[in-house]
């Protein structure tokens, strides 16, 4: 699995004109499922993003996780995490999963950050045409992926 993680003091995810999901403040995380991840894969990353102490603490210091700040997260399916571009200028997509793949891990996931973060976590819809809007706090942005865990 591969994610994106922003700070944000908002961001909301807009289909077909209509907002489906918004966020005060917290995490905007977009994910992308490949065919070897598994559950492993996506009970790590839901335990990192969740602790990973990028909040300011009263010093201003990044210290604080949005597990402890009472903040959001808003999670968005994005199979172009997995682009190839090593060859040309056209990305290949072959890497993400498709669908029957890709959907069950990415309810397991949503489900699963819920359960860390012990609230309800909000999304876009998978395979729609989303229009993401955030305003990027920082910009705190975090690359994370599951099978080179640095």
């Amino acid at each position: 699995m591969r994610a994106v993680i922003q700070r944000v003091s908002r961001a909301s995810v807009t289909i077909e004109g209509i907002v489906k999901s918004s966020i005060a403040g917290g995490l905007l995380v977009l994910v992308g499922i490949e065919d070897a991840d598994n559950r492993e894969d996506l009970e790590w990353l839901s335990a990192k993003i969740v602790n990973l102490r990028i909040f300011n603490d009263d010093a201003g210091v990044m210290n604080v996780a949005v597990k402890d700040n009472g903040g959001d997260i808003l999670v968005v399916s994005q199979f172009t995490l997995h682009a190839a571009t090593k060859k040309g200028n056209r990305p290949s997509y072959i890497r993400a999963s498709k669908p029957d793949i890709a959907i069950p891990l990415y309810e397991k996931f949503v489900a699963r950050l819920a359960a860390d973060l012990e609230k309800p976590v909000l999304t876009g819809e998978f395979g729609a045409d989303m229009k993401v809007e955030l305003l990027n706090d920082g910009p705190v942005t975090i690359l994370i992926d599951t099978k080179n865990r640095e």
